[in-house]
Parts: structure tokens; sequence; C-alpha cells
């Protein structure tokens, strides 16, 4: 008899993976999970949903839904032309997603230093999804290389950032000081009626010790001295940009989202919501759950920020609604995140089968991914072998 096959013909199994970034993608995951559980159990329901929140993979996972992606030409984060996927779902809502175009892995976005990275390309985005007669905008904010205040962004969009003498500013973190004035005049007026929703899970102000720089700029390159010299600098600018549209965001949550982008969509009329939650939204997740025997989720690396809105988390708390227990399957888990994490998962487990290269980890990840999954899948649903209990005598 196959292990489980008692269970193969009425287990649903519910799959949510995010992307591993750097080595595999939330569909990529997603099958790779299946593969672990098909070696368990062959015939088993299992319906793949991969997810995102705002980060990688967040046009996949809704055009997963229903829709089409179109590549366009966009600026990476150094200035080179690149093309960039966006999207159109079935409802006419416009995708874009900001690591797709200056994404914290793009080698040619990251050449370059950050005090010179801009987010021109979300503005070369934008624009495309306007031409195509876009009302409707979700922008998803995460894993962004840039941290101008969404400087770039504006220009491209038409708008002019000036010195006191009216020359021009480039949009760049290491010029911005040098903002005197905001010139709205050539913004791009199709902008005052589209609605622009912000997918994110990022709170942070824009500026401060707990801005946009202060907290994501190591990551992306700044040692600390840049990294006070840009948080000054976006500081300088924003005032300029809160004077030229008569409002204040920088204070505001989400204004630190990919490196300040968030406080320039929020002057916009941005509106912000959870990523993951749309995304599971639009894909009907209460409904695909709700008669579900296991729910298995995961991300490269889980740690305390997983409990702060990730994709992830939002699954999990939406299958627990539902009495269905969901297990955590993540490249790696830190240990210091352990006890956060078990009062939100029933199990977190590494795919990592022992200490190895991170090398080896990403080119072996659909592996261990599947190895992992079966291995867990066994014990979910394990049957003592009837040669250790047949005709056993008391």
């Amino acid at each position: 008899m196959h292990a489980g096959s008692a269970y193969a013909t009425r287990v649903k199994i519910v799959l949510t993976p995010d992307s591993f970034k750097g080595s595999l993608s939330a569909r990529e995951v997603a099958r790779a999970m299946t593969s672990g559980i098909r070696r368990v159990l062959p015939d088993a329901n299992i319906v793949e949903l991969p997810i995102a929140d705002g980060g990688e993979g967040t046009i996949d996972a809704l055009v997963g839904t229903g829709g089409r992606q179109y590549p366009v030409p966009v600026r990476s984060a150094s200035g080179t032309p690149a093309m960039a996927p966006v999207a159109i779902l079935e409802d006419g809502t416009g995708v874009l997603e900001v690591a797709a175009i200056v994404g914290i892995t793009d080698p040619a976005g990251m050449s370059v230093p950050l005090k010179n990275r801009t987010t021109r390309g979300v503005g070369d985005g934008i624009r495309a999804l306007l031409d195509r007669g876009v009302k409707r905008i979700y922008i998803g904010l995460g894993g962004s290389s840039t941290s101008d205040g969404g400087a770039g962004m504006i220009e491209a969009l038409g708008a002019r950032l000036v010195d006191a003498n009216g020359h021009p500013v480039a949009p760049e973190p290491g010029q911005l000081d040098r903002v005197h004035d905001v010139d709205l005049s050539g913004l791009d007026v199709r902008l005052a009626q589209t609605e622009i929703i912000l997918l994110c899970d990022v709170r942070n102000p824009l500026a401060g010790r707990n801005g946009a720089a202060a907290i994501f700029g190591a990551q992306k390159g700044g040692s600390p001295d840049q990294l006070r010299e840009i948080d000054a600098a976006v500081s300088h600018y924003a005032k300029a940009m809160e004077q030229a549209f008569n409002a204040n965001a920088a204070t505001l949550e989400g204004a630190g989202a990919a490196g300040g982008l968030g406080f320039a969509l929020l002057l916009l009329g941005a509106s912000a919501r959870n990523g993951a939650t749309v995304v599971l939204g639009a894909q009907d997740f209460d409904r695909v759950i709700s008669n579900a025997d296991w729910h298995i989720t995961g991300e490269g690396r889980s740690d305390l920020q997983s409990i702060c809105g990730k994709a992830p988390l939002i699954a999990a708390l939406r299958a627990s609604k539902a009495g269905v227990p969901t297990t955590l399957i993540s490249g790696s888990v830190d240990p210091d995140a352990m006890h956060e994490l078990a009062h939100r998962f029933a199990g977190c487990f590494s795919v990592t089968p022992g200490p190895v290269s991170l090398d080896v980890a990403i080119r072996n990840a659909a592996d261990f991914v599947a190895h992992a999954t079966e291995q867990l899948t066994r014990l979910r649903f394990a049957q003592t072998p009837r040669s250790a209990t047949a005709d056993r005598q008391p």
C-alpha cells in the first residue's frame, strides 16, 4: 500500500507560497511543494495559489486570477533602458510591480551607488498603463533598490525639480538637498482621474530613525554616513513637495515604502492596502480554503518581519478562521523569531537539509522544497506500517 493512500482521495491541500527571492518564483515554489506531496499522496486534491504582498511576484499572482501581461520600456534604477512587465486585469485594473522595474535583484540597477539611483522607471510604467486607458492602478511597492522619495517617478510623470535659481535638479538622492521648488505644471493630467492603490506592508514614515533610509537603506548598499546624508536630503526635498501639492504625507504610514516612493504616491492621492490581502481576495482564498485539510505557505526567509503583515502570515490567519492548520516551509527561519512564529503557524520549517552555502541553496532550491514538503506530508498523514503491528503478541 502506498504511504498515505487511505487519505489520497479525500485530502485537499492548499499551497500559498510567496517567492523565494533570488532562487524561485512563487509559482515554482508551489510546483516543488506539489511534487513533494505527490510522492506521498499521489491523488490528493492540491490547489496552488502562489501569492505576493506587493513585492516580487505580485503581477504573476494577480494575473493568475485573469488578465494579461505586457512588456513596456522603462528605465532601471541606474537609468539604463530596460523592459518590464505591467498587467491589466479582467476588470480593467492595471498592475505595476516596483520590484520588476527598480528591484534590488536587478544587477544593472544596483551597479550604481544608492545616491544615484532613481525611480524614473516607475513613472515610465505608470505612463504606459495610462496610455492603455487604465483608470485604476495597483502598485506593488516591495523589493525596491531606490531611496529617492519618489523624485524620479514624479519627474517621469511631468513634474520638474528646480533649485533656488530655477535650474533643474536631477531626481537623485545625492542631489535632493538642492531642491527649492517642485513645478507641477507639466504633471500628467490623467493622474487626476486615476485611482492609485498601493500594495505594501510597510508602515514607516518617509524620514527619521524609522524612515526609508534608516530602516531599509543598508540592504540596498548604503553605508551609515551615506544614509544619514540621503535622509537629510530627502527630508529637505519632501518639504518642497508638500508645499507644491499643498498636502502633508511625510509622516503618514507607508510614506517610507520603496525608498520613499510611497510618499510621492500618497501626495498623488493614492490609498494604501495590505498587498497580501488584495492578492488573496482576488484569488477567492476564503472560498478555496473553506473545505481544505491542510494549508502550506512559505517565503525565502521567515523572521520577525514575517509577522508584520507579510503574505504567509495573512494567509495563515485567514486559514485559521476557516479551521485549517497552516505549516510554514521557508528557505530559512530565523531562530530568534521562532517563538513568535510558533504562535501563528502549526509548525515552522526550513527547507535546507543542513549547513550549505548560499550558492548550493539557490541552485538546489526546488529539490530542497520538494524533499521538505514530502517529509512533512509523511509526518502529517503518517500511518503505522502494517509490518510493525501485524501478528504482534501481547
